[in-house]
């Protein structure tokens, strides 16, 4: 017997004008800076900023005492405030209409998985997490688009099977080396004898 359909939204918007030539440098520049693969992980990002702003739009309209607008309104912004998009200081409506694309892209996985130290580069940073050798907690996390959340932020470290980490198996050319080593020193011995 088949279950309800499952219904998908879209994610994004495609831009309105295809070949506006500042908006173009300036998606060129961000993906550059924060190692997205294509316009679309751009645009995914500007789609839910765009919600988000809607939200605080609709809500900033009512009058400040409404229940709703009290109550919507401080659940979105203790949602921004503990993915780390907004401070503790600037938690009003006012301000999430303030924020940029950017706040978002720093809360990236990929991106604290570089600014930790744990990647040599931001695309280095993608494929460690694509390649199962990122966990935040006890998790591993292969997705370079995860939000990191401000009390998960302090947890992300290689994976304990990871060759990175001190705990894990090494890694192909390790191995290959030790076992090189290995057999030379056994070589060695022989000749000796």
């Amino acid at each position: 017997m088949p279950g309800a359909p499952i219904k998908y939204s879209k994610t994004y918007t495609t831009p309105r004008r295809p070949f506006e030539k500042e908006r173009l440098d300036q998606e060129l520049k961000l993906i550059g800076e924060f190692g997205l693969r294509n316009k679309r992980e751009v645009w995914r990002v500007k789609y839910t900023l765009a919600k988000i702003r809607k939200a605080a739009r609709e809500l900033l309209k009512l009058d400040e005492k409404d229940p709703r607008r009290l109550f919507e309104g401080n659940a979105l912004l203790r949602r921004l405030v503990r993915y780390g998009i907004l401070s503790d200081d600037r938690m009003k409506l006012d301000y999430v209409l303030g924020l940029k694309v950017e706040d978002f892209l720093e809360r990236r996985l990929q991106t604290q998985v570089f600014k930790l130290g744990l990647a040599k580069s931001i695309h280095h940073a993608r494929v460690l997490l694509r390649q199962r050798h990122i966990r935040v907690r006890k998790q591993v996390v292969n997705v370079p688009s995860f939000n990191v959340r401000l009390d998960s932020q302090k947890h992300i470290d290689f994976a304990v099977n990871s060759p990175y980490g001190n705990l894990g198996r090494p890694g192909r050319v390790k191995r290959k080396s030790d076992k090189k080593g290995a057999e030379g020193g056994a070589a060695a011995e022989a000749e000796e004898d």
